[in-house]
């Protein structure tokens, strides 16, 4: 729908200009860019509405006179082609042929498949997605699903609209509190292991972070023998470097199997132990040439008034980096090894005030693609208790909640009884699962915290993901019970789908690709998760309505399985760019 938008935008402007011409008007008055096109309020007033006020000025009449005159226009040029022309007003309202259009729909769907809804409004660009960024002193929680969730999705989102993608994260493999979960080990670990224990390895590592929570409490000497373990690793202390690789091992192979079960890849893997330093350099250069200036303690500072902020410290007195400093030798390294049109970093908002000066001091530093770097801020994700604290232990653990998700999957799979619908239950229900997780994480803006209900994420019915893929699943199992061949759009009589209700549902599948090409600019995966239901949604009510393999007449079948088939690969497609499992049965 969107390529007949664009042509239509041209052809009003192109008869407003031939107007304009006709009665001695500047028709440089008349951009294409001012024609807006509206869907009308009533399916009865047309497909595309296009509002004139905007041009009353220029041709100083009334905009119903100006509809009328570019409508007789259209109509006697034939520029209208097969579409038809109606005025409602100060509107040109457009009823779109139908039959060449769900033609036009079908067959792209038919030829692009699983590339359907892919676009070219970012081809040539780099884009680098940053997201996750987790700790190796406890697993992956639920805050983490979130930033990985928005992250996975938004590199596959950019990449669908032409762009060259590079996924990268930042492990917090150094500092304080890393150094709490080495020491608990050290008192309390009576040298076992996860393998010793069998306990997934990064659950190993944060039970130790949580340990340490509990000693400091009853112990004082706990926080300053956790400071006197940094500074032997800072100094290269072996022991204490052989226990930090260990224990980082350990924590980020637990880590990547998390990774693993819930679809998310990274392309290259920074780690700060290896990066921390790095923007020390470039800050002391930043000093000599005056950009930033030192107190009698040596601290080097920036002045941020010129963007009403305060001072911000760089560096201590005793030269040792801030996170600030570490994300800027992070961020020149990374646009040395890859040259990058854009810089995403998908962090909590509360990290609003970090970015805003970062990105200040990189351009402050001269570097032109600074201005290149967007924080794509989240908000928190909470539980109905309330909010999640890590040394407390009363975080959610990422691969418990996919258990927890998976079992209730089981048991509505049970209660169903859709047991003998699928082949592996097992394996239906971890999809399930994950398509819960993922798109109740994704189906409201970034911007926006939330409220997790896990319950109310598995629901097969509204705004779910298992809703979805339950739709996907339907839809495979009326094609497979199709006693006759799959239909092509060549054999197809696309006329037989007269109805309204059919006709909503082809338009909506020829808008997927503008959908996608919106959330890629906006960075915002919600936009696909509310077209996917609308999608679903319109497609439950008309099977509903309209029996599909029985159907009137084997014209309206085949063409109804067509719009069925084609509904199904748009869910797939969309599913791909949220990261949730497509299900052939369900």
């Amino acid at each position: 729908m969107q390529a007949y938008r664009t042509v239509w935008k041209r052809r009003i402007a192109d008869t407003l200009r031939e107007l304009a011409r006709e009665r001695e008007i500047d028709e440089s008055q008349i951009d294409e860019a001012d024609v807006i096109v509206e869907r009308p309020p009533k399916p009865e007033l047309g497909d595309l509405g296009f509002p004139l006020f905007p041009f009353a000025r220029v041709f100083r009449t009334s905009p119903a006179a100006i509809a009328e005159a570019a409508a007789a226009r259209l109509q006697e040029s034939g520029a209208a082609g097969r579409d038809r022309i109606e005025t409602a007003g100060p509107y040109v309202n457009v009823h779109i042929d139908r039959d060449s259009y769900a033609r036009s729909v079908f067959a792209a769907v038919e030829t692009e498949g699983d590339d359907y809804g892919r676009g070219t409004s970012r081809g040539g660009q780099r884009v680098m997605v940053e997201f996750s960024a987790p700790n190796t002193n406890k697993p992956l929680h639920l805050g983490h699903l979130r930033n990985d969730a928005i992250g996975e999705s938004v590199a596959r989102i950019v990449k669908a609209s032409g762009a060259e993608v590079r996924k990268v994260n930042l492990v917090n493999d150094r500092g304080i509190h890393i150094c709490k979960s080495m020491l608990a080990y050290r008192e309390f670990g009576n040298g076992e292991t996860p393998e010793s224990t069998g306990e997934k390895p990064d659950k190993f590592v944060g039970d130790f972070y949580v340990r340490f929570a509990n000693w400091a409490q009853s112990d004082p000497s706990a926080e300053e023998r956790a400071r006197e373990m940094l500074q032997q690793w800072e100094k290269g202390e072996p022991d204490t470097l052989e226990l930090w690789k260990t224990m980082n091992e350990w924590a980020v192979r637990g880590i990547q199997q998390t990774y693993r079960r819930t679809g998310v890849s990274f392309d290259d893997i920074y780690y700060e132990s290896r990066t921390y330093g790095a923007g020390r350099e470039e800050v002391l250069k930043g000093l000599e040439r005056g950009v930033f200036y030192s107190d009698e303690k040596g601290t080097v500072w920036v002045d941020l008034e010129d963007i009403d902020l305060d001072k911000k410290v760089l560096l201590r007195g005793d030269g040792t980096s801030l996170y600030l400093t570490q994300d800027i030798g992070t961020a020149i390294r990374r646009h040395a090894d890859w040259p990058f049109d854009r810089l995403v970093y998908v962090v909590a908002s509360e990290q609003r005030y970090h970015f805003t000066v970062l990105f200040h001091v990189l351009e402050r530093l001269g570097f032109e693609w600074a201005k290149n770097l967007f924080h794509l801020a989240y908000g928190m994700v909470n539980l109905p208790e309330g909010k999640m604290k890590s040394r407390e232990g009363t975080v959610v653990d990422a691969d418990d909640l996919i258990d927890q998700l998976a079992e209730l999957a089981k048991v509505e799979i049970r209660e169903k009884e859709r047991e003998s619908e699928v082949e592996d239950i097992d394996a239906t229900a971890e999809a399930i699962a994950l398509g819960a997780l993922h798109y109740y994480l994704l189906a409201v803006n970034p911007m926006k915290d939330i409220v997790f209900d896990p319950a109310k994420s598995l629901s097969f019915n509204g705004n779910t993901g298992p809703y979805l893929q339950y739709t996907g699943a339907r839809i495979r199992s009326i094609v497979r019970k199709a006693e006759a061949a799959v239909p092509g759009v060549a054999e197809v009589d696309a006329s037989a789908l007269a109805s309204q209700d059919e006709w909503e549902l082809i338009k909506l599948l020829g808008e997927f690709p503008s959908r996608v090409e919106e959330a890629s600019r906006e960075y915002n995966p919600s936009y696909v998760t509310a077209y996917l239901f609308e999608l679903a949604k319109t497609f439950s009510r008309y099977y509903h309505e309209y029996p599909i393999l029985t159907a009137p007449t084997p014209a309206a079948r085949d063409a109804r399985l067509l719009l069925a088939i084609s509904t199904a690969q748009v869910l797939k497609n969309g599913f791909r760019l949220i990261n949730i499992p497509f299900l052939e049965s369900m």
